[in-house]
């Protein structure tokens, strides 16, 4: 609604400040999944999370459940010696570095195993096990062709737009889905770079 002012005599209409329109999730196009496949598909993804599909096989949900609440603990304690392990990984660190390279378009990269647990991660998430959660269920738990491209949220700290893609993660030995890769796109600077004119 309009703001109204009164100077002298005169009435000064100031018109209400503009909302930023939220990007669409269009700006999600088959070249950005393509080049999220390329990672997925480094040699340093398959080996960490083979291994840890190994160690995993056998877990009980008993067991996953008490994990994560050990991880959702450990991120409010100073001890943390769980997520410190993840944290330090190779993979994590390779993934660390594509996020440190794209100056803030993935504010966030994770990529988790076939249980649902995290196996590496640019940053620390709130929780240990996604299994519970659509950016699992609708991929691995999908197919090998799976993407799901979550809603769009508002950060309210940084003032953007984000969504989560995520896909499904292929073994190059087996074919077989082994895992599944999350990527968080800041939407606003995705879309001032494809607004940007090209030199």
């Amino acid at each position: 609604m309009p703001n109204l002012i009164a100077a002298g005599a005169v009435t000064v209409l100031l018109a209400a400040p503009a909302l930023a329109e939220k990007p669409s999730t269009q700006l999600i196009d088959a070249r950005f999944l393509e080049e999220i496949r390329s990672w997925a598909a480094a040699p340093t993804v398959h080996l960490i999370l083979r291994a840890q599909n190994e160690r995993n096989r056998d877990i009980t949900e008993e067991q996953i459940l008490a994990l994560d609440k050990q991880w959702r603990d450990e991120t409010k304690a100073d001890a943390q010696p769980i997520i410190a392990q993840l944290i330090g990984n190779p993979l994590s660190q390779y993934l660390l570095q594509i996020q440190a390279r794209s100056l803030g378009l993935y504010p966030e990269i994770f990529i988790i195993d076939a249980k649902g647990l995290n196996v590496g991660q640019s940053s620390v998430t709130t929780d240990y096990w996604q299994g519970d959660e659509a950016k699992w269920q609708k991929t691995f738990a999908v197919g090998p062709e799976a993407v799901f491209i979550d809603e769009v949220e508002f950060h309210e700290k940084t003032r953007t737009h984000r969504v989560q893609v995520n896909m499904t993660v292929i073994d190059p030995v087996t074919a077989k889905p082994s895992g599944a890769i999350t990527v968080e796109v800041n939407l606003d600077e995705l879309q001032r770079r494809k607004a940007a004119p090209t030199t």
